[in-house]
């Protein structure tokens, strides 16, 4: 009865998801925050000086919030000297932002505070704007969204799994070995239903090794049909998705990761490791949980690994999505993992969590999350089973290419289910 209902639901999914995607090829995605302008007052947080710098931290106790976890140690954050040394202080607003708060941390005088409520976090006076940013006005749209709210950190839930982390006796549980938290658009329906049927099945893998999966969303814009029920339905069915009130964005993609930091710290603490992917990739699961068996126990804790992209440089051609201003930044990008899949450390986490309140928000989310982690002090490690810039095209139909390869991107869900189904042959020799 149970394999009927999973079948139906299956369908009813994919049907509603084909119906969704042609009824919606030519609209486009605005890319700002839900937070609309009547709703937000006038008030400054961009600093002009040093005694201007006030960044929003972690809430106390009191102000607990919804993504928010109020460790006091966060008050203890260090920053490294390679991190400092690495980051040029010169006219740039984002490499002014950093210094003023390092400055400020090392007289410490630092101040963490919760700051505005989600509705009126967005910074909209102009001026104030424009006098830290002079080319303020010639920014894409999207980069002044984000330089608007680059203090907004703490966005409404509206999709939970406060127990996805919990024992079936409803306790806490240790065991979680690897935790999948995948970057999902609330569109992608079919995607996820892929993903969900091979490498991120949830379940008791090789040596009793446990996996869980979220998959993390923002909101579509107002215009957009409303994907709420449907939404719903696939949560309630498949106990897998984590939801916020904003808007989905390349750039929205760093807040994502902080607010799934908060939501991991609070209800998966103790996994042992987090892979951070895209719901196009696909995953060797098998070989990924054989390599993280392998490791040492001090590389074990201290993991951040994937590929490894150590020369790269801010992109300068305003036509590129991932263009930055060379007034908003300007210096080399440290070394980092492609955010196209990751493994971090459950060790690292709350680390990670703490630096951000330190490190000011930075568009690109795996460029940023190698910033954190230079602050901390931890290097990522390149492995050659990411194949994050793909295989050669004559090897991507060979499954003995496949069968030793962590993560190769990007693939349609068809591909997904065809690799999985070839690698896994028992007819397969390599």
């Amino acid at each position: 009865m149970r394999r009927f209902q999973a079948l139906i639901a299956m369908v009813l999914l994919s049907s509603l998801a084909l119906i969704f995607f042609y009824s919606t090829l030519n609209l486009q995605t605005t890319y700002s925050r839900r937070a609309l302008p009547e709703d937000i007052p006038k008030h400054t947080t961009l600093p002009a000086r040093d005694s201007d710098v006030t960044p929003q931290g972690p809430p106390l106790d009191s102000e607990q919030d919804s993504t928010a976890t109020p460790h006091r140690d966060v008050y203890n954050v260090s920053v490294s000297a390679g991190f400092r040394q690495a980051v040029p202080q010169n006219g740039a607003y984002w490499n002014r932002l950093l210094h003023s708060i390092l400055r400020r941390l090392d007289k410490g005088d630092y101040t963490f505070r919760r700051g505005a409520s989600w509705s009126q976090c967005m910074e909209t006076n102009q001026e104030l704007l424009q006098t830290n940013v002079h080319d303020f006005t010639s920014y894409p749209m999207l980069h002044q969204d984000f330089l608007r709210a680059m203090n907004c950190r703490f966005p409404p839930t509206l999709i939970d799994q406060p127990n996805k982390c919990t024992s079936s006796e409803g306790e806490a549980d240790n065991q979680t070995f690897l935790l999948f938290a995948i970057k999902s658009n609330p569109r992608n329906f079919v995607r996820r239903q892929a993903v969900r049927e091979t490498w991120a099945r949830e379940g008791v893998h090789q040596s009793g090794l446990r996996v869980r999966t979220v998959f993390l969303l923002g909101s579509l814009t107002l215009d957009d049909p409303d994907l709420g029920p449907l939404l719903s339905f696939e949560a309630k069915q498949f106990g897998d998705l984590l939801q916020w009130d904003f808007h989905e964005s390349l750039w929205n993609l760093t807040l994502k990761l902080n607010v799934f930091l908060g939501w991991s710290l609070r209800n998966c603490p103790h996994a042992s490791f987090v892979f951070s992917g895209d719901d196009d990739v696909f995953v060797n699961t098998p070989v990924i949980l054989s390599y993280l068996q392998s490791l040492e126990p001090s590389k074990a804790s201290q993991s951040y690994v994937g590929h490894v992209i150590s020369t790269a440089s801010p992109v300068r051609d305003p036509k590129s999505k991932y263009y930055v201003p060379m007034s908003f930044y300007d210096g080399p990008y440290p070394a980092y993992a492609g955010g196209g899949g990751l493994l971090i450390s459950g060790a690292l986490l709350q680390p990670l969590y703490h630096i951000t309140y330190v490190i000011p928000f930075f568009p690109i989310d795996d460029v940023y999350t190698g910033m954190c982690f230079k602050a901390l002090g931890i290097s990522p490690v390149a492995h050659k089973g990411f194949q994050t810039f793909d295989v050669p095209e004559q090897d991507r139909e060979n499954m003995c290419v496949h069968k030793d390869l962590m993560l190769i991107h990007q693939r349609t869900p068809e591909q997904i289910k065809r690799l999985w189904k070839g690698i896994h042959s028992p007819l397969l020799t390599c």
